[in-house]
């Protein structure tokens, strides 16, 4: 059996931080966060986490993010036009992990505390980073894949991105897990689709007939994955499928067998936990570097599993 990783803390942290409400005057407390995007199921969890958090510690959010995961610029304007109006506090989720350092330099010479969330920075400025253990999770997709496949044979991986730590990290994470734990699994390709379906279609179908003896294939996010499910259905492939993420047409794909499950994050914890971080740093309280908010594994055996349903979302 897989060992899988558990969420972090994350209803004890929450129901305490709910329960003692932030010291801070109602009306003094503008939290803006700017995410890395909207076209995916994903964010919108993400943003009903932050609305119940502020709705819970009474304080003022606004969450934004560009159209594509692809529009670094856009995330740019966005980061500047949230530093003009001088909020208390910001949440950043990185599409370039280097290229909104000026911006944030901008907000830590202001006074403004910055709070990562799912994808950090290459800087120290952000008090914390409420995130997965991307490499962890994504090293806990290549265990399945290498049990799916008998522990032999040749896997691709369509990435989401080589820019932002998620994007990063998730594709190192299988690659080197494959590497050190299963020699006779050879990664034969690594191409990235920019998190888009119809892109990641496209690339997974000519994976698959430049290597008609391919074995599997890892999709590092929801976008990623539904793409390698899509492109394999096109072309009448039994590759095994392992993805990231949740969302309707994800499980939907996973519970007809054309992929064989995902590693789900806990994106309204990751909501939740940004914006209480924000609030304790404005209260002055020390934070972790790092806020862990856990991930699964999961398959149509345990979609129903109370502590599984609870991080899915459609």
């Amino acid at each position: 059996m897989l060992n899988r990783r558990s969420l972090i803390g994350a209803i004890s942290a929450v129901a305490m931080l709910a329960a003692s409400g932030p010291a801070l005057a109602q009306d003094q407390v503008d939290i803006a966060l700017i995410s890395k995007g909207f076209q995916h199921q994903f964010w919108q969890a993400v943003k009903a986490g932050a609305d119940q958090a502020a709705a819970d510690l009474g304080v003022s959010v606004t969450f934004e993010g560009p159209e594509s995961e692809s529009q670094v610029d856009r995330q740019m304007d966005m980061l500047a036009a949230a530093l003009s109006r001088e909020p208390d506090a910001i949440g950043f989720a990185a599409l370039d992990s280097q290229a909104a350092l000026p911006l944030l330099q901008q907000a830590n010479d202001a006074g403004i505390p910055i709070i990562a969330f799912d994808s950090g920075v290459d800087s120290d400025i952000p008090l914390a980073t409420a995130t997965t253990d991307n490499v962890a999770a994504a090293a806990l997709a290549a265990d399945v894949m290498a049990e799916k496949i008998g522990g032999e044979g040749k896997v691709a991986v369509v990435g989401h991105d080589q820019t932002s730590r998620t994007g990063i990290d998730r594709v190192e994470g299988f690659v080197n897990r494959m590497k050190e734990a299963y020699p006779n699994i050879e990664v034969v390709s690594i191409q990235y689709g920019g998190g888009d379906q119809l892109q990641s279609t496209e690339i997974t179908k000519s994976i698959l007939l430049a290597n008609p003896d391919l074995d599997g294939i890892f999709g590092s996010n929801e976008g990623s994955a539904i793409g390698v499910a899509n492109g394999k259905q096109e072309l009448g492939s039994d590759v095994v499928v392992i993805g990231f993420d949740s969302g309707a047409a994800q499980k939907g794909m996973i519970e007809s067998g054309v992929m064989a499950g995902a590693i789900t994050q806990n994106p309204v914890g990751i909501g939740y936990q940004t914006v209480q971080a924000a609030v304790a740093a404005l209260n002055g309280e020390d934070l972790p570097k790092v806020i862990d908010t856990g991930f699964y594994y999961y398959d149509a055996t345990n979609m129903d599993d109370p502590e599984i349903a609870a991080v899915l979302y459609d």
